[in-house]
């Protein structure tokens, strides 16, 4: 099993510390997601060597292992028991680990059929910024009654707490994949796309990139067998390869030009800018590159009924919509009430109000 190193007791007293001096910590992990955010204010807190599997009951689909455990490390043991992490975290360098995958709330291709990463979550134990550590959740669905806190942890890029332990439900893996191919423009694809996802298809993921539509199919041989007769499309050779390029942007379409990350409903339109796209979970989320600004990106994404966020070395950190900065505040309070933990990370002035997390 994974290498087994409890760092915790380290962890609290430097946060501690940190709280005592009023002292901004910047956390770090494996530092595979760097580029995703402004870079933190404070000194550096690393989280990495606290890493491990605690606990895995491949019967129960369930597994409990320390921030720090590299991604790698966990698909190699649960690929031993043909399971997998249910929300296919991206790896991006190649080393990525669980406290960063929850910390930024990443999926996968396959986030539509297989859930997000905040559906995995089952339990987290954190450090507050009290220097308190607490638990929430546990190793089942249904273990808490009010406010499920431990998953409001995902996506929160450690502004709310250092992440120690983490428990997530897994998934068998499938049986059989099988990737089609079609040849086909943009808008086509989506109409596609958007009728198979109505319909009982064991669809596991779709792609359209450079004129070229990809739907990856899962399930039993004989099902998927029968899914490919039905769609029609040429099989991919190597198509686990393709979903990998995918998940952890090594696809030739991430490689230059200023990048965004688009949320739209999935039969929206797309909207009117100069650019290329990519676009995947049946529609719902298109990578966009293009050189206009964010602020025009993300007003057409709006108008569309979503909306976009600038995901590679942004500037400064993305607008947060009021309503939602209103309970994130009062969070952040709760958590983190002297805003040590990553400063600069998540707030930007908004309107006329300028929203600081040393100011909170």
């Amino acid at each position: 099993m994974a290498r087994d190193r409890d760092d915790s007791v380290r962890l609290i007293a430097a946060v501690a510390l940190a709280a005592a001096q009023d002292r901004p910590l910047a956390i770090c992990g494996r530092g595979s997601k760097t580029f995703l955010a402004p870079p933190a204010i404070g000194s550096m807190l690393a989280v990495g060597d606290h890493s491990g599997v605690i606990d895995y009951r491949h019967d129960e689909l369930v597994l409990t292992a320390r921030a720090g455990t590299p991604l790698t490390e966990l698909r190699r043991i649960l690929a031993s028991q043909r399971q997998m992490l249910a929300f296919d975290p991206p790896t991006f360098a190649g080393d990525g680990s669980l406290g960063g995958a929850i910390a930024t709330g990443l999926s996968g291709p396959g986030r539509p059929w297989y859930g997000a990463a905040r559906d995995a979550v089952l339990g987290i134990t954190l450090i507050n910024g009290r220097a308190e550590r607490l638990v929430f959740g546990g190793q089942v669905m249904k273990n808490v009654a009010g406010y499920d806190v431990s998953r409001l942890m995902t996506g929160a890029f450690g502004t709310l707490g250092v992440l120690l332990d983490i428990s997530v439900k897994v998934l068998p893996r499938p049986h059989h994949e099988a990737t089609r191919a079609f040849a086909v423009d943009r808008d086509t694809a989506l109409a596609n796309v958007v009728t198979w996802a109505r319909t009982p298809l064991p669809l596991a993921a779709t792609c359209h990139v450079d004129g070229v539509l990809y739907v990856r199919l899962s399930g039993t041989e004989k099902g998927v067998r029968a899914a490919a007769t039905q769609i029609g499309g040429d099989e991919l050779p190597h198509g686990a390869e393709f979903w990998d390029s995918l998940r952890d942007q090594t696809h030739t379409f991430f490689g230059e030009g200023h990048c965004f990350r688009v949320a739209l409903p999935p039969a929206a339109a797309y909207p009117a800018l100069p650019g290329a796209w990519l676009t995947e979970w049946a529609g719902s989320l298109r990578w966009f590159r293009t050189e206009a600004t964010r602020e025009h990106v993300d007003l057409a994404a709006r108008r569309l009924g979503g909306h976009a966020t600038e995901f590679r070395d942004p500037q400064v950190p993305q607008p947060f919509d009021k309503g939602a900065l209103k309970y994130y505040r009062r969070l952040k309070d709760a958590f983190d009430p002297k805003a040590i933990f990553n400063r600069g990370r998540l707030f930007q002035e908004i309107g006329q109000e300028a929203v600081t997390e040393a100011n909170p």
